[in-house]
């Protein structure tokens, strides 16, 4: 009997032990499960907390970058403030020389004006004796312009100036060489109807030739300030007339000298 209690005893302890033992990792294993959920919290915390220093750096860097922009457009706000002062002060104090240059740029265009109405009347008499379809003299937008026909100046297709037509040409130059209050430009025009020869490859070949042949006989031959004038070439693409027509396309074969005013004194007087 006493064996069959010390029996029971024992594995009554025994299993006392066992159940300690289990409850005892079981402990542990939820110690080691929270210890592990804790340093995962940590680590996130500290990966938040990172980020919002970062985050804190920007805003700071923003910050000092929008301070550094406000100074700067104080400092061209108040720039701008003080050339709006000296200019409306000089504007007050100018009022009277404002208006006595309005008054001498008038005059300067009261006499430019008298002097090409007086050129432009000097050289519809020098070329009087020429029709109207050899040559035409008028006035367009403050200029004189001298439009020469192709039959006055050039076989078809030709930048050589006959005999009729470098008679004109000297004729125009001794009105030309009377004044030195204008500038002249010589532009060559022609149809639409191409070219294509040994000497000239197209229409602005040609034009441009002929423009050049009038530029040499007014200043090599005539003596013409070679300073005072430029020659250019228009081809097809300033017409005054249709080139459906035989008409229309002998008004396109031209070549047009015009002459400018001088208008160094004017600029002269506007930007100094």
């Amino acid at each position: 009997m006493k064996k069959s209690i010390r029996t029971v005893t024992f594995f009554a302890l025994a299993a006392g032990l066992l159940f300690t033992s289990c409850v005892s990792n079981k402990k542990f294993m939820a110690s080691e499960a929270r210890v592990d959920k804790l340093q995962k919290e940590n680590a996130n915390t500290q990966s938040q907390l990172n980020e919002s220093n970062m985050q804190l750096m920007k805003v700071k860097d923003e910050n000092a970058n929008m301070k550094t922009e406000n100074e700067t457009i104080q400092k061209e706000y108040a720039l701008i403030q003080k050339n709006l002062m000296i200019r409306s002060s000089e504007s007050k104090m100018t009022i009277a020389e404002q208006a006595r240059r309005l008054g001498i740029l008038q005059d300067i265009i009261d006499t430019q004006a008298e002097i090409t109405t007086r050129l432009r009347n000097s050289i519809g008499n020098a070329l009087k004796n020429y029709k109207t379809d050899e040559l035409t003299v008028y006035m367009k937008d403050g200029n004189v312009h001298v439009s020469l026909a192709e039959k006055l100046l050039f076989k078809s297709g030709s930048d050589v100036v006959d005999s009729k037509g470098k008679a004109a040409l000297k004729s125009l130059a001794t009105v030309l060489n009377s004044s030195d209050d204008f500038t002249v430009a010589i532009n060559g025009h022609t149809d639409d109807v191409p070219i294509n020869t040994k000497i000239f490859e197209d229409n602005w070949d040609l034009s441009t030739a002929r423009a050049t042949s009038i530029v040499r006989i007014l200043t090599i031959d005539n003596g013409f300030d070679s300073s005072r004038i430029t020659a250019s070439g228009k081809s097809q693409f300033h017409p005054v007339s249709v080139n459906t027509t035989a008409e229309g396309r002998a008004d396109n074969r031209r070549t047009e000298v015009i002459l400018s005013p001088d208008l160094q004194e004017i600029y002269k007087l506007l930007y100094q």
